[in-house]
């Protein structure tokens, strides 16, 4: 059996990666994993195959004796919350996130409703390879149930509500939410109402099959947004993934607004009342360093994916963070959309500032990002091997600082960097760059987007597809 989990869970093509037999015997595996006893909660985003897995995913822990609390559609972040608000030992969450429709993919969450670290994934991945799994079945008398839990989702939307409203409310903010079909239609619109935005909602009818639009919340799927907001009068449209993990934000008249800046903007937010620390990603920005130091924070950097592992390492950390996701330790310890919208809703809620003044007072550098797609794994693989000693080779004498963290990271000084990774959930191959000088930033892009196309026709490899995301202008 090959490698299952990548950066986020299981993910991959149904009846290909991702099948009904996995689903049960994951749930078989978890169920073993934290000794047969007590329960564990499941839950599905919208998409088409995922009621089935879920209830496949149930059957298995109750096989293994554990009680399953079944909630039915839910967003992910829903069911993080609902492990720790259930008493729950785990969570089985079947999503793809912001995959395309025929995919699918599996999340198992802790106790506190944090995601599964690499080793215990790996402990899952040997229980759901034992030949003889009938030897993870519970006997006869010590059978699980299944429960229904379709009260968690309501519990959490007045919690949310409860933590983040303003006594005295500044003003009524308008505000645009694109929930992509997806799993938090009938969640975020409601919440940022409660927290007295004027809200549009957009593409805020659940269905599997996407027919709005792409369901990841990328700059180029959004490009299209920004002249219709501009209509709307409102001052930002927001934008889920499939799943409500992820959060994207457009602004009239200016377009995407880079994630490295929605992470500075929540940095700051949290730096404003105490000094602490703030684990981020590998591909995250200058812009967060220079708010971090000018205001007495400490950074970290993680694995991207991984960022709730390198929470657990660090108690009371003000924020985990990565491009499209928030972590929030005072609230949860899961990376979770809609709470990051409700977090925006209420910061405009209690300020006479608008949205794009609020970015406009933060730093920005130029950067760029790349995805290039190929034909399988195998291909990534190869073509990250041979690449990532042509990068160094290049690009990696002189004054450059070199991590290996995740991928290869090379840095000069506080000027400029460079990411190489290979995409944990897709055959892409990933490049991330940033300088203060965009002459710099323009080099470095052509530089490293040439090694990639010429070694990948040295190895005879087919790019499939290429995305390029330029964050050059400042809001």
């Amino acid at each position: 059996m090959g490698r299952l989990f990548g950066t986020a869970g299981i993910r991959g093509r149904y009846l290909d990666k991702v099948h009904p037999e996995l689903a049960y015997r994951l749930g078989l595996a978890v169920a073993f994993y934290i000794g047969g006893l007590g329960t564990a909660t499941v839950g599905h985003d919208v998409r088409t195959t995922s009621p089935l897995l879920s209830q496949l995913a149930a059957a298995g822990l109750m096989a293994g004796g554990v009680d399953a609390i079944y909630l039915e559609m839910v967003p992910t972040p829903v069911l993080a919350y609902s492990v720790p608000h259930t008493d729950s030992k785990s969570g089985i969450m079947v999503t793809a996130s912001h995959n395309p429709p025929p995919d699918n993919g599996l999340k198992v969450f802790d106790e506190k409703g944090m995601e599964y670290t690499e080793s215990m994934e790996r402990d899952l991945e040997a229980l759901i390879g034992v030949p003889e799994s009938s030897r993870l079945h519970a006997n006869w008398d010590r059978v699980g149930r299944m429960v229904l839990g379709t009260e968690v989702q309501s519990r959490y939307m007045r919690d949310i509500v409860e933590r983040l409203e303003v006594g005295d409310f500044k003003r009524k903010p308008r505000i645009a939410i694109d929930c992509a079909n997806g799993a938090a239609s009938n969640v975020t619109p409601k919440i940022l109402r409660y927290l007295n935005a004027d809200v549009i909602s957009i593409n805020c009818h659940p269905d599997g099959t996407f027919p709005g639009r792409t369901p990841e919340p990328r700059d180029d799927v959004l490009k299209p947004y920004s002249e219709s907001v501009q209509n709307l009068n409102v001052e930002a449209l927001l934008a889920h993934d499939g799943d409500a993990d992820r959060l994207a934000v457009v602004i009239p008249s200016y377009g995407f607004v880079k994630q490295d800046l929605l992470i500075a903007l929540f940095a700051k937010e949290k730096l404003k009342d105490r000094n602490g620390t703030l684990v981020i990603s590998v591909d995250v920005g200058l812009e967060v360093e220079e708010i971090a130091e000018s205001m007495g924070g400490r950074i970290v950097r993680a694995k991207l994916g991984k960022v709730h592992e390198k929470l657990r390492d660090i108690p009371g950390a003000l924020l985990g963070a990565e491009p499209w996701k928030l972590i929030d330790p005072e609230w949860g310890l899961w990376v979770d959309g809609i709470y990051e919208a409700a977090l925006i809703a209420r910061i405009l809620s209690s300020t006479s500032k608008s949205l794009r003044e609020l970015f406009e007072e933060l730093p920005f550098y130029p950067s760029i990002r790349v995805s290039f797609s190929l034909q399988g794994d195998e291909e990534k693989e190869r073509l990250y091997g041979v690449l990532r000693e042509r990068i160094l080779d290049v690009l990696g004498k002189g004054n450059v600082s070199i991590s290996e963290l995740d991928g290869i990271r090379l840095r000069w000084d506080n000027e400029k960097w460079i990411l190489l990774r290979r995409s944990g959930t897709e055959s892409k191959i990933r490049l991330y760059m940033q300088a203060k000088n965009k002459n710099d930033l323009m080099e470095l892009f052509k530089t490293s987007k040439d090694l990639v196309i010429s070694t990948a026709r040295d190895l005879s490899i087919t790019i499939t597809g290429l995305q390029e995301h330029f964050g050059l202008e400042r809001i």
